[in-house]
């Protein structure tokens, strides 16, 4: 009786219970974790870093404004905050410790400790109180959130009023012949890739297959929208291979 009742959700294209995704997916980026930036760099040919440009232009970091920056492992995006917005402090959240401290050993760490934090925590039980921070931020990380509406519920409970979330995620390429051919690309290269650098196919495998897992730019600003944020609009980002989404907590 107990098992036909439990509820189930996807880790790439495995269909596994929801209970388990969480250690499955921290398994992932436990076992990626020193070797996660040089794979962005080399899966993106860089291009990783553009759109997290692009993301804080968008954002337009405000000096002494408070940065949650969920999903941060590394700390690509509280760096970059920071860096545009004097007096500004961020928190680094991620469930994954071992992403946490490869993120402290980065020189930026160094030079901004006095303005940073890092925390383990979930993103679907955050442990702040609620109207905490301005500025809710997460970069790859909610398509690999068990249940994506209780993140975004979470984002806008510790959001002050006024508040802001900004969500860089893959997306879906609107031209049909062209997402079938970053599908190619995705599932025959990155994988392999993830071999010969980080010594693990399986875990970039899931990696992909989540990215295909996860809804479309409309879809996923519905979800922003049913969570209680307003104004929500996306940026598509090479041409849709990625989106920005923002939504404001009014």
């Amino acid at each position: 009786m107990t098992n036909s009742t439990k509820k189930t959700t996807h880790f790439g294209f495995k269909t596994v219970d929801e209970e388990k995704k969480a250690g499955m997916v921290h398994g992932v980026f436990s076992s990626v974790a020193s070797k996660y930036d040089v794979m962005n760099d080399v899966m993106s040919v860089g291009i990783h870093r553009l759109w997290k440009d692009a993301m804080m232009d968008w954002l337009a970091p405000r000096p002494g404004q408070k940065l949650l920056d969920v999903a941060g492992g590394t700390g690509d995006i509280s760096f970059r905050f920071l860096t545009r917005a004097p007096g500004a402090t961020a928190t680094v959240l991620d469930m994954t410790e071992s992403m946490l401290v490869e993120g402290r050993k980065r020189a930026e760490a160094g030079a901004m400790a006095q303005s940073l934090d890092w925390v383990v925590g979930d993103a679907m039980a955050l442990p702040f109180e609620a109207n905490t921070f301005d500025v809710y931020t997460i970069s790859f990380g909610i398509r690999n959130v068990t249940r994506i509406a209780d993140a975004l519920a979470e984002a806008f409970r510790v959001l002050r009023p006024g508040g802001r979330l900004m969500v860089l995620e893959f997306s879906q390429i609107p031209n049909e012949m062209m997402q079938k051919a970053y599908d190619l690309y995705s599932f025959n290269v990155i994988p392999k890739m993830g071999k010969l650098i980080a010594g693990d196919e399986a875990s970039y495998q899931y990696l992909v297959e989540s990215i295909r897992k996860f809804p479309d730019q409309e879809t996923f600003a519905g979800m922003i929208r049913s969570a209680g944020f307003e104004n929500v609009r996306y940026r598509n980002l090479s041409m849709g291979i990625a989106a920005l989404h923002s939504g404001w907590k009014i």
